[in-house]
């Protein structure tokens, strides 16, 4: 009876490296790049547009190594939660959970309604309502969840395989075309210097709020990469697969962001109103653009059912961390009892149940109201950085309540660089992102009520949760002398295959 129980209630170590590295290459992968890129471009200037993303690439670096080093010591599938809970106050914890959870769950309503919308683009596919599109992609990425973690692992390392080759290629092609070999005649930096920047010099635009803008693109775009966090409780080998995945993280921040956007810059003029028709036309992306400009006649068709890829491989995604966020909130007595029950695969199958309906129910009110759906998504738009937050500050105090209790370091199979630089300098631009969440009233001074609510309202949501845990547990920040570092906690919620 009691092997059967623990079957009952805990996750498996089923995540081989490869998966945990792909997770994370893909976790910073998608219409961002693919997409809204080229906004960023022309607002700031390919200069500022490289600056903002290099600048936020560094800040998520930092994240990273924090969030890896609590990863590799307590490896759990609560990741940010559970280490707020326990090296800060379980009310941050607390309310850091249950705003990453609602967070992911718009993700993936929004997500399977986006993907019926690019499925749509052919019209041979247009038999079927886009209702019905989202219904059949909801019922796969719940079905791909409803396996073992081996099955999202596997299905989560092809999305991302796809994304990362079609980076590659776009890169290669634009580097050919920049050249003269594909497409016409050597370009140089023509392009790339066209224009009037009013702060970085003649030719490369930008200025701080600009900036401050590529820094708003560029953090949503790298949000997804905290997600090695949440794999290092169900991966083979933490200790090894972790900072194998963080190492690669800086890295393919510069390669697949700083080079793709110095391409962009390179063949189509900043000042062009097309790169901001990219946000909502797949035949405007950036990417489309310089596919064509290159000669491949399919570039448009090429990049949707890339696009199809990535948004699948966002709400799959979003499916698995908002599971395994309630799981593990139930296992630190942040949420109901019943959420901690896992199937003979291990999945959290209750959190995974009400996770789903939950998804249908956000999914059914956008279509009943679209100005209710709007302010619960605004509700979501900032727990992102939140969470990038609390990440810093978690590591923060773990690292001097290790110091307070006078721990070994060597027990840290994972250092991260820079201590305390690091997690300093990351929390305080992520306050600063946040903040400057509405850039256009920073540089107009134009107040609207409902712009400004909608903009800040994850800020509020963030704070009635900590405050409604705060006021009935009456909880305190935990002295550094009692932090709870021990390890032995970190396996009561994985079991080994």
């Amino acid at each position: 009876m009691e092997n059967n129980h623990k079957t009952q209630n805990e996750v498996q170590r089923g995540l081989k490296d490869r998966h945990v590295s792909m997770i994370a290459i893909g976790g910073c992968i998608g219409t961002g790049l693919f997409m809204t890129s080229g906004g960023a471009i022309h607002d700031a200037g390919p200069l500022g547009a490289l600056l903002g993303y290099a600048i936020i690439g560094i800040m998520v670096f930092f994240l990273m190594t924090s969030l890896g080093e609590m990863a590799t010591y307590l490896p759990v599938s609560g990741s940010f939660s559970t280490y707020a809970t326990r090296f800060v106050d379980p009310s941050l914890g607390f309310a850091l959970g249950w705003n990453y959870w609602f967070n992911w769950v718009i993700t993936v309503a929004a997500d399977v309604t986006i993907a019926a919308q690019v499925i749509q683009y052919w019209s041979p596919l247009q038999f079927l309502p886009a209702w019905g599109w989202s219904a059949i992609f909801l019922a796969i990425i719940f079905g791909l969840n409803m396996l073992s973690v081996q099955v999202y692992g596997e299905s989560e390392y092809w999305f991302a395989l796809i994304k990362v080759l079609t980076v590659i290629v776009f890169i290669i092609v634009g580097l050919l075309t920049i050249f003269g070999i594909l497409g016409g005649p050597f370009i140089g930096f023509e392009t790339f210097m066209q224009g009037e920047g009013p702060i970085l010099g003649d030719g490369l635009g930008g200025s701080f709020l600009t900036i401050l803008g590529v820094f708003l693109i560029a953090g949503f775009s790298f949000q997804g990469t905290e997600l090695i966090g949440i794999t290092a409780g169900e991966s083979e080998n933490p200790e090894r697969a972790v900072p194998k995945a963080i190492k690669q993280v800086f890295w393919r921040i510069l390669l697949f962001y700083i080079l793709a956007i110095f391409v962009i810059g390179m063949l189509i003029p900043y000042t062009s109103g097309a790169l901001m028709g990219g946000e909502e036309d797949i035949a405007m992306s950036p990417f489309t653009l310089v596919f064509k400009n290159a000669g491949l006649a399919f570039a448009a068709s090429f990049m949707n059912a890339v696009i199809l890829t990535s948004v699948l491989s966002a709400g799959n995604s979003g499916m698995y961390a908002s599971t395994r966020m309630l799981f593990s909130m139930s296992k630190d007595k942040l949420a109901w009892k019943q959420f901690g029950q896992t199937n003979k695969q291990g999945t959290p199958i209750m959190s995974l149940l009400a996770t789903a309906i939950i998804v249908i129910i956000v999914f059914l009110l956008q279509h009943i109201s679209g100005e209710a759906y709007e302010y619960i998504v605004a509700a979501s738009g900032l727990t992102g950085f939140i969470a990038w937050v609390g990440i810093a500050i978690s590591h923060y105090r773990f690292r001097r309540a290790f110091k307070a209790q006078d721990y070994d370091k060597s027990k840290l199979k994972y250092k991260a660089m820079f201590f305390p630089f690091g997690p300093i300098f990351a929390g305080l631009l992520c306050v600063l992102v946040i903040l400057g969440q509405d850039v256009d009233l920073i540089k107009t001074g134009d107040f609207e009520i409902k712009r400004f609510f909608i903009t800040y309202m994850g800020i509020p949501i963030f704070l009635a949760f900590f405050i409604y845990h705060k006021i009935r547990y009456k909880t305190k920040k935990i002295p550094l002398k009692e932090v709870d570092l021990s390890q032995e906690n970190s396996m009561d919620q994985v079991k080994h295959n």
